[in-house]
């Protein structure tokens, strides 16, 4: 009975290893897609365009450039649901404020 205990847990332990690992993946791959200059606010209306293709092409060529952007192609599913909700955020949100509107000025 002992020895079917700790197969569980050892079996609990490891997928909640996999669990965390693969957190971690959606959250570097999430911070690099903040860090690509070519993704913008416009980026989802872009890909509905005619352009729409060489624009995914670039973006997944970022992706490719960076291990952060290749460990979730086990998961291809996952990591195209994360950068479609990204994408649909920027949309939603517009363009960020200018430098000067975070700072008012002190009078």
């Amino acid at each position: 009975t002992q020895s079917t205990g700790s197969s569980g847990i050892n079996a609990e332990y490891g997928q909640q290893t996999y669990k965390d690992r693969v957190s971690l993946a959606k959250s570097d791959f999430k911070q690099l897609l903040k860090e690509i200059k070519c993704v913008s606010h416009k980026s989802k209306e872009i890909l509905r365009g005619p352009n729409g293709d060489s624009h995914m092409r670039e973006i997944r060529q970022f992706l490719t450039n960076d291990k952060r952007g290749l460990v979730l192609d086990d998961l291809p599913e996952e990591r195209d649901r994360i950068l479609d909700d990204y994408l649909t955020e920027l949309e939603k949100y517009g363009p960020p404020p200018p430098p000067t509107a975070t700072r008012p000025s002190k009078r």
